[in-house]
């Protein structure tokens, strides 16, 4: 029988996303729950551009986070990468801070997650792909340039995908833009957004490439494990949470 209450997992997830709460299933280590709220402040008939996500971002957290408090978390995931990214590096620190201070819960944001799981692998050149729309892209390459990180190499998708786009791609979809993104010079490879299908394609496409592969969902997950003290991380899902395997 799993025992529960090693930790209790709050995550804040835009509302039309389909693929992180399946994700962190797969990446929960036994004993840990997670708990989920739903937070709006784009519109999902819209294209998610550097605008949208920005809304999203500034939106206001106190209605769904007295929901996510009821369950007494001990850690807090602010669960959309795009939505910090399109505001920069001080944006993203501030918001985990309000939420801790609103809430007395350890939190992640994933755009942060990002920067700290290449950190812990000491890289400092990636190739970068994502679903977002150009605009979108050139920014969180932007934040990531500010926290030292250098996009060597990069894919952007065909058109411009909506929300159900987004997370509709396929996960031979995300492994082909993955290869896509990489380069000789590229250290490791980052597939960014909460809502792409990119966890089941890190083993495969980290022997393909060579190198690591960071996602969002995992780095969120990765960034989690080192909170709150677990080592035990699932096998298979990358070389960033090996490290955190028992």
């Amino acid at each position: 029988m799993t025992n529960r209450g090693k930790a209790r997992i709050g995550v804040l997830v835009p509302f039309t996303n389909t693929n992180l709460e399946p994700d962190l299933m797969l990446l929960a280590p036994p004993g840990m729950s997670l708990h989920f709220t739903r937070i709006g402040g784009y519109d999902a008939e819209e294209i998610p551009d550097e605008d949208q996500m920005a809304g999203l971002g500034a939106t206001d957290l106190d209605a769904p986070l007295q929901l996510l408090l009821g369950v007494r978390p001990d850690v807090i995931l602010y669960g959309c990468t795009s939505a910090t990214l399109s505001h920069g590096p001080e944006f993203d620190h501030a918001l985990a801070a309000r939420i801790k201070s609103r809430s007395g819960a350890q939190t992640v944001t994933a755009a942060g997650a990002l920067v700290a799981a290449l950190r812990a692998l000491d890289v400092r050149k990636i190739g970068f792909a994502s679903p977002y729309v150009t605009g979108l892209n050139d920014r969180a390459i932007g934040f990531l340039a500010d926290q030292g990180i250098a996009t060597v190499s990069r894919a952007d998708v065909a058109g411009r995908l909506d929300n159900t786009g987004q997370g509709a791609m396929t996960p031979e979809a995300v492994f082909d833009l993955g290869r896509r993104a990489d380069s000789p010079e590229a250290e490791a490879i980052v597939l960014s957004c909460t809502d792409m299908r990119s966890v089941e394609v890190i083993a495969r496409l980290e022997q393909a490439a060579g190198k690591p592969v960071v996602t969002s969902n995992q780095a969120m997950m990765f960034q989690v494990l080192e909170t709150v003290g677990s080592a035990a991380a699932p096998a298979g899902f990358g070389t960033l949470l090996d490290r955190r395997t028992s």
